[in-house]
């Protein structure tokens, strides 16, 4: 019982502020992401409205997701995550989808992402060692990326993969700092959450396994870890056919009518929807396009979507970034933790820029890689700690790409607001 007690203990100070910054940081942003999603909630209707089924802004299937968690062949088990979100959003409102219903949803969406920034910034500090002159500056450069500020008003899954994987790759962090295994249990309930709002992002849990000390030195820890691997798949599978009855056929037929539809877009050429979209409109805002829509049952409304780059500056910014990121795991290549991180970033690469899949919207698949930036440019600051003309000069870099990224989105985001009060 005590064990069991202390564990819990560990859990929540893992998943909460545990510290007086940690509580600082955690209420700064909920208190800003919160103002955001409460003004639009409450005097907006496009959180959620009952007549329009999907991309009413930036691709998000709001009222599909809210209703059903979003389709069982991508989001497996997110229908069932989802039912207690809505069922808690109508207790509220007495069972109506109004503006009371929109509060609720923009809240839960605030928390996951604040707790989000949180766990980056511990993973800053506990992790990576960083003072708070480095670290508060990093998770503000997070906290303005257009993924953040979307997602933190939006009901989505990418909202929550966001959270559970922050969560999971600081876990994991500290279970390779400490030389320890991940435990089955935990191994699975990572498994099943993630992978259960994001069927591909299951790959992303095993990732720190094969880091452990040892792992491939010995037959006992490689079985060890074999049968964690092999317990959380079986775990998934059978919550998976579980949830369409077992009727697995419809998981293969599902998955190729989703890929012909989302990997076959040509009106963009490949190299501009990699950087503009996959690259940069998860970071950086780019021009609105605003286009017509309808619900396929006689109710038109308007979308807005983001399109690709037309400045040279927005393209130089991306490149920089990316020269910093490669600059940092090409230092800390040897580094456990980083390696996890750009493994893990590599998969969304693959699916999204090679396979193509959703290549034209990727600057909603966000959720699953941008804590993956501030990260691993903390690395690079960490690396250089020792070295002040180098230290100066990568924070001289941040410095403007900061200015930048906070000018450019609070710009962009000035121009939504019009469209929402246009056509909202």
């Amino acid at each position: 019982m005590l064990k069991l007690k202390t564990k819990s203990i560990h859990f929540f100070k893992l998943i909460f502020p545990s510290t007086g910054i940690e509580l600082i940081v955690f209420l700064f942003f909920l208190v800003v992401y919160g103002y955001l999603g409460s003004y639009i909630a409450i005097h907006h209707k496009i959180i959620f409205d009952a007549r329009i089924p999907w991309d009413a802004y930036f691709s998000f299937d709001n009222k599909s997701i809210v209703m059903t968690g979003g389709s069982f062949e991508r989001h497996p088990l997110s229908y069932y995550f989802f039912n207690w979100i809505r069922e808690l959003a109508l207790l509220f409102s007495d069972g109506k989808m109004d503006g009371n219903f929109r509060f609720v949803l923009a809240w839960f969406s605030n928390l996951a992402v604040s707790l989000s920034v949180l766990q980056v910034f511990k993973y800053l500090k506990n992790i990576i060692g960083l003072p708070l002159f480095f670290s508060i500056p990093l998770i503000l450069f997070f906290g303005g990326f257009s993924t953040t500020i979307l997602l933190s008003f939006t009901p989505e899954n990418f909202t929550y993969t966001l959270f559970l994987l922050t969560l999971f790759h600081h876990y994991a962090a500290i279970k390779l700092k400490k030389e320890e295994r991940i435990p089955a249990l935990a191994l699975a309930f990572s498994g099943i959450t993630i992978g259960g709002l994001t069927v591909t992002n299951i790959v992303k849990v095993f990732i720190p396994v094969a880091f452990e000390k040892g792992l491939f030195k010995s037959w006992k820890k490689f079985g060890n870890a074999a049968f964690r691997v092999g317990f959380t798949c079986v775990c998934f599978i059978l919550l998976y056919l579980n949830r369409i009855d077992f009727k697995y056929g419809n998981i293969l037929s599902k998955t190729n009518e989703q890929y012909e539809k989302f990997s076959n877009v040509n009106a963009t050429p490949t190299w501009d929807m990699i950087l503009s979209y996959f690259f940069g409109g998860n970071i950086l805002f780019s021009n609105f396009i605003i286009r017509d829509k309808h619900n396929m049952n006689g109710y038109h409304y308007k979308g807005i979507i983001m399109d690709v780059y037309t400045s040279w500056i927005p393209y130089i910014f991306i490149a920089v970034l990316w020269v910093l990121i490669l600059w940092s795991y090409l230092k800390n290549f040897r580094n456990k933790p980083v390696q996890v991180l750009m493994i893990s970033f590599v998969a969304d690469i693959i699916i999204h820029c090679v396979m193509r899949f959703g290549l034209h919207t990727s600057f909603i698949y966000g959720g699953h890689f941008v804590f993956v930036y501030p990260l691993l440019l903390g690395w690079l600051f960490y690396s250089y700690r020792q070295s002040p003309g180098i230290l100066s000069f990568i924070t001289a870099a941040c410095c403007i790409l900061f200015v930048y990224l906070m000018t450019n989105n609070y710009l962009r985001t000035t121009e939504f607001f019009w469209f929402l009060k246009t056509y909202y």
